[in-house]
């Protein structure tokens, strides 16, 4: 009689994450079960395995074992920006929709500590926060003067209700520095080389974070991020293009924020191809040939056997990922601290700067707070030019969300497809809904086949998101 099945868990309460590991690893070369070999474990015995195995001979993917949860807490949006970019891990973090921010809430960078400058910075941000507290109510106003109360809703339950809405507005104003704490779950090799990333930064605070990140991460992984150290990799190659890039004319903001460029016009076809050689036996550049002659209305069979029946819950195929495009963007910060959470994409985003002029939501306007926040705009602009000049990567710190950032994707239908469902919807905040109704359009001019399954909103398109939600979405401080 065959073994019977065994399903369970292996504890990381009871054991450590090095442990687990070893016990994960060691089953390619062990018949005992998972339970049996991390019985016979220590953690000396652990280390020694990492040493000789992960270490001496690079076998990483053992360290993809041992998992950690991590707290951070108040680090700036900015720093969190960095954290973040390791696409290889899960975050949850403080919400500029549902929480608010109080008039202390921002970070200090070191650089400036006991610099002249100091007091310009300060002076900056607690003009934005001083704005965005100033604008909760009136724009609360605004919100709940076109949304009709619920039969019996009391005071509480309406505020909840609409909470996120005028709070969406208001963070326009909040600046990078602005504090935020942010969940981590994260596998040892994806975090040694965060580490890494971290220790070879710009900006002190980021390097002092991936330092007490290490501090409160070593017990528990002793020998998998023992040897952390900065990469001179990383710094000189920024440093170059750095000095490469100063060489260019910047470009302005130009009259269409968003671009797309297919980067295989044969995408459609590649992605047809390579599910007829998942449920078949034909080679790709058999099935390709096979696609490329059949007529349009057959082709067209195929694309909605493809996609046609997906439910909203559902993950399509991966050969979706075989149709490649870039996009590029120019869109406020605060859309783009949304974006980049979408990691299974390749994306690339300027310094935060003020050069692109900032978004002014029409509520800001409706509740006769258009002054204020445009003069908040122009203390953060004339600060940031300032600050540039002495500490080009801590000026961004001031940069309020409302300011424009371009952006570079690189990404594929599969991708595109869980951005536009997610960010579409009528609850994602209207920044992210015009960037995700722009490019569902552009993929289905694009993608003609396939494009037609991507989800177009009965209520809105981009452009109605940007007359309804904004005054402006480009305009440059005086």
């Amino acid at each position: 009689m065959s073994p019977e099945r065994q399903i369970y868990l292996l504890d990381s309460m009871e054991l450590p994450p090095e442990t687990i590991a070893v016990a994960f690893a060691k089953t390619s070369r062990s018949p005992q079960s998972f339970r049996q070999i991390a019985a016979e474990l220590t953690e000396e015995k652990s280390a020694e395995f990492h040493e000789k195995w992960v270490v001496g001979y690079g076998h990483a993917s053992v360290a993809e074992h041992a998992v950690l949860h991590i707290a951070v807490e108040n680090v700036s949006r900015l720093a969190v920006e960095c954290l973040e970019s390791n696409r290889l891990a899960s975050y949850t973090e403080k919400s500029t929709r549902y929480q608010k921010w109080g008039l202390e809430d921002f970070y200090l960078p070191t650089e400036l500590e006991a610099h002249p400058l100091r007091s310009l910075y300060e002076d900056t941000i607690r003009l934005l926060f001083e704005t965005y507290q100033a604008s909760l109510m009136p724009v609360k106003e605004v919100i709940a003067g076109r949304t009709p109360r619920r039969e019996g809703e009391s005071d509480a339950a309406f505020d909840r209700r609409i909470r996120s809405e005028y709070i969406d507005v208001c963070r326009f104003l909040l600046p990078a520095a602005a504090l935020a704490n942010v969940g981590v779950t994260i596998n040892a090799r994806a975090l040694e080389h965060a580490l890494r990333k971290m220790a070879s930064h710009p900006l002190a605070e980021v390097r002092q974070m991936g330092e007490e990140i290490r501090r409160v991460a070593q017990p528990r992984l002793p020998t998998l991020i023992k040897y952390v150290e900065r990469v001179p990799y990383l710094e000189d190659t920024a440093r170059y293009f750095e000095q490469a890039a100063a060489q260019l004319p910047a470009s302005p903001p130009g009259a269409d924020w968003c671009r797309v460029e297919v980067d295989d016009p044969t995408g459609e076809e590649r992605v047809l191809a390579a599910a007829l050689v998942r449920f078949g036996a034909v080679s790709f550049a058999e099935a390709r040939e096979y696609v490329r002659n059949l007529p349009a209305l057959q082709r067209g069979e195929l694309a909605r056997a493809l996609l046609a029946n997906l439910d909203r819950h559902d993950i399509p195929l991966r050969e979706l990922e075989y149709a490649l495009f870039t996009v590029e963007l120019v869109m406020d910060q605060g859309g783009f601290f949304e974006l980049k959470r979408h990691r299974m994409m390749t994306q690339t985003a300027q310094p935060l700067s003020t050069r692109l002029g900032y978004a002014l939501p029409r509520a800001i306007c409706e509740a006769g707070l258009e002054t204020s926040y445009r003069q908040a705009m122009k203390a953060a602009h004339e600060a940031w030019a300032r600050l540039a000049q002495a500490f080009p990567h801590v000026a961004s710190y001031v940069v309020p969300n409302a300011y424009n950032r371009r952006v570079l994707l690189q990404t594929n239908l599969r991708s595109a497809l869980h951005l536009v469902r997610l960010r579409g919807a009528s609850n994602a905040h209207f920044s992210m809904r015009r960037v995700a109704h722009r490019i569902a359009e552009e993929i289905r001019t694009l993608f003609p086949l396939l494009g037609g399954y991507f989800p177009a909103s009965e209520s809105e398109t981009w452009q109605s998101v940007e007359r309804e939600h904004f005054a402006e979405t480009a305009a440059l401080p005086l």
